[in-house]
């Protein structure tokens, strides 16, 4: 695990291939099998392949996402409010427990915050996705994990990156 978590960096560039079936299930598999507080499981998911609303998509930060109208698999991450309180670290957990998958299957992949952030259209990031993938309201969008295969090589990370001054024992 500390090997795959060395080497998993955010991808931005992707290679213009498409994600297999196998893959897909085996992502939205792992992001279900995550933890959730008492059970409740309040997450949901909306696999987006199609080029013209990937396209749309990309406007879905201020400054826009460049990368995502170039991705072949973008998943965006709901966490239904009327289920619990804890949806948003449910809905985080799932997020990257499927990046983990992702790191494991050869895939790269980045986290695109929306909860909190705005558009380049004049309203919520949350708003923007909601309204374009026709999101009821009491379904929260948390993010969107960008998929697809690495388009170059990435360095990887190095244990002396690891701080330990900002571990602490007993008290802080």
């Amino acid at each position: 695990m500390l090997e795959m978590l060395l080497a998993r960096r955010s991808c931005r560039k992707f290679e213009d291939k498409a994600v297999e079936e196998e893959k897909k299930e085996k992502l939205l598999q792992a992001a279900q099998l995550a933890p959730t507080g008492k059970s409740t499981r309040p997450w949901e998911f909306i696999v987006i392949e199609n080029k013209e609303t990937l396209q749309k998509l990309g406007n879905c930060r201020n400054p826009n996402q460049p990368f995502l109208p170039e991705t072949p698999l973008a998943i965006v991450i709901l966490g239904n409010t009327q289920k619990t309180d804890t949806w948003i670290e449910d809905a985080s957990i799932a997020s990257i427990v499927m990046q983990l998958e992702a790191e494991s299957l050869g895939l790269g992949s980045c986290w695109v915050q929306i909860r909190l952030r705005e558009s380049n259209q004049g309203m919520s990031s949350e708003e923007y996705v909601r309204k374009l993938l026709g999101i009821p309201e009491h379904m929260a969008v948390l993010s969107i994990i960008a998929v697809g295969y690495p388009s170059g090589i990435r360095p990887v990370h190095k244990l002396d990156e690891v701080d330990l001054t900002k571990i602490h024992t007993e008290t802080y």
